[in-house]
């Protein structure tokens, strides 16, 4: 059953912060996630999605802040955490000269599986992989789709109240990501709280909320379909130029309504202040500045326009 708090609150966490000498890996963030909950946690490398989970697994001390994971005290429990958390690393985990049977048996051995248990979990796992039949195969000879499941039925084996997934389809293709996505999912409907991070933005469109991290902040947090609504501070308006992207943003520097510029394709993006008519504002302002813009007109946000115009903002 499902460690979680009164309010229904897997994860809990006040000022959480982690420093690494004079580099602020994790600075002073504050969130929660709820028990069932696919949550997204988003960011460029380096912004201190990895160091985050290292600590709320119980495998790393915060220096600041304080929270709680499944009831327990990140700063007290730690070692009550990591038994009731699985982890499936951004380093693929899995050790390529032992055999699917080999792996399974090796980490349920780590989490304590009984051998009557683990028999069961070891069928469970075999199947939820699609592995059923290959059980002696060595996990090098296995393409990277079914390595990932397998490395989360690894993860999964002593039954965790939740997982925490760092960067899982990285390098995998792309039907074999969206089979991952299915299962993890399924987990989310029985009852698994999943902590997810990903560079791939359709995959983020599965998860109940996303968190952008950048710096080791957090600077956006909400559902997805709330982030493509809200978090750009503007209308989007897609549009061409015969100029490049560099005297596009020259042109169009230090123009407040002109929130951000990014190139899309062969085309460009630009953010612009206001709730409506912003295809008509920017070509006012273009043609003001001596810009020869081409075809604006307003478009819908995807998620990866949002990563891109607020991690951008915050980094600038």
């Amino acid at each position: 059953m499902t460690v979680a708090a009164p309010n229904g609150r897997v994860i809990e966490v006040e000022g959480l912060s982690r420093r690494f000498g004079d580099f602020m890996a994790v600075d002073g963030i504050s969130f929660h996630v709820e028990r069932g909950e696919v949550f997204g946690f988003l960011g460029a490398n380096g912004a201190g999605k990895s160091t985050t989970i290292r600590i709320l697994c119980g495998l790393l001390a915060p220096t600041g802040g304080k929270g709680h994971v499944l009831g327990f005290d990140i700063m007290g429990e730690s070692e009550k955490i990591k038994p009731r958390v699985g982890y499936m690393s951004q380093k693929f985990s899995l050790y390529p000269d032992l055999t699917v049977s080999e792996n399974l048996d090796f980490f349920g051995g780590v989490y304590g599986v009984t051998a009557k248990k683990l028999a069961l979990r070891k069928h469970w796992a075999i199947e939820m992989a699609g592995l059923a039949g290959r059980e002696r195969t060595t996990t090098s000879n296995l393409s990277g789709g079914w390595k990932q499941r397998l490395a989360l039925g690894a993860a999964l084996l002593h039954e965790p109240d939740m997982v925490f997934l760092d960067e899982p389809t990285a390098g995998v293709a792309p039907a074999a990501r969206r089979a991952f996505w299915d299962l993890i999912r399924r987990l989310a409907e029985g009852g698994t709280t999943v902590f997810v991070t990903t560079h791939y933005m359709d995959e983020v469109e599965h998860c109940d909320r996303i968190a952008l991290m950048s710096r080791g902040k957090i600077v956006a947090l909400d559902t997805p379909a709330a982030l493509k609504r809200d978090a750009l501070g503007g209308s989007l308006v897609h549009f061409e130029s015969d100029r490049p992207l560099a005297r596009v943003r020259e042109a169009l520097a230090g123009c407040e309504a002109v929130l951000d510029v990014q190139p899309f394709g062969l085309a460009f993006h630009a953010v612009v202040a206001g709730n409506g008519g912003g295809a008509e504002k920017l070509e006012r302002i273009a043609a003001e500045r001596g810009l020869t813009i081409i075809d604006a007109h307003a478009i819908e946000p995807s998620l990866e326009d949002v990563f891109i115009a607020v991690i951008g903002r915050e980094e600038r």
